[in-house]
């Protein structure tokens, strides 16, 4: 029973994943999830559900357009393998309804953070729909797990902090320190972070693009006046700050 229950939720995230890989595609085109159906983005060609199984119609097609023969982003099995494994990760071994509830709702953050995490490196904007679906996902859990004022006043800080950082940058140097997008993004964490897990994220995420930033413009991978996007950074913090939690609070212990 175990392993059938741990084959079905990898099958299951891999199934996702193929989902994700639309959202990806569609969102910053602005484009509907749920039609038309899937085409090849250089010929147009409808790409037929044998064409479209994960990860398996990428090995035999050879990562090519069985019509034009246009190469397929490798992109596309990544994101069904990632979250094939992230949900193996975490499957449920039993029945327990409580367990599976866990796994949908862990499994549902993480694919929204990849969404996130993927159109923002490409596009630099984080959709409003995740938002939404993020900030729906974290509301109910915290009514019922949390009490209201870890929820309400992360949300606040979430929203409140960033954007008077952002309004003094705009005062200060006359240009905008955070996109819309991040602003809605903390405020969305902070639900379930709650104050100080949201704070946490705010100055962590802030030291983590630095190191990261500067280190790619030493190096000259990118030039300084080049724009780096900031939701990865903080996605990745959130990350650690969920998947990993009892890690991350013995780390920060150690942080005066």
């Amino acid at each position: 029973m175990e392993t059938i229950l741990i084959t079905f939720a990898t099958i299951f995230g891999v199934l996702i994943g193929s989902f994700l890989n639309a959202l990806i595609y569609r969102l910053p085109l602005e484009k509907s999830i749920v039609h038309p159906r899937s085409s090849c983005p250089k010929c147009g060609h409808l790409i037929a559900w044998y064409e479209n199984l994960p990860v398996l119609s990428f090995i035999f097609l050879r990562g090519k357009c069985a019509h034009c023969g246009s190469k397929i982003s490798y992109l596309y099995p990544a994101v069904e393998l990632i979250t094939g494994v992230f949900a193996f990760a975490i499957a449920p071994s039993t029945l327990n309804p409580a367990d599976w509830m866990n796994f949908f709702f862990y499994l549902g953050v993480f694919s929204a953070f990849l969404v996130h995490f993927i159109v923002d490196l490409k596009h630099q904007i984080l959709p409003d729909s995740i938002n939404i679906y993020l900030g729906l996902l974290f509301f109910v859990f915290g009514v019922f797990t949390q009490p209201w004022t870890h929820w309400l006043l992360g949300a606040g800080i979430g929203l409140g902090f960033p954007l008077l950082v952002s309004w003094l940058f705009y005062q200060l140097k006359g240009q905008i320190g955070l996109g819309g997008g991040d602003i809605k993004l903390f405020a969305v964490l902070g639900l379930y972070l709650g104050p100080i897990g949201i704070l946490q994220n705010i100055f962590l995420s802030c030291f983590v693009g630095a190191i990261i930033g500067g280190t790619l413009i030493l190096s000259k991978v990118i030039k300084r006046e080049n724009h780096i996007p900031f939701g990865p950074f903080i996605i990745i913090v959130a990350a650690v700050q969920i998947f990993a939690q009892s890690w991350f609070s013995d780390v920060m212990r150690y942080i005066p």
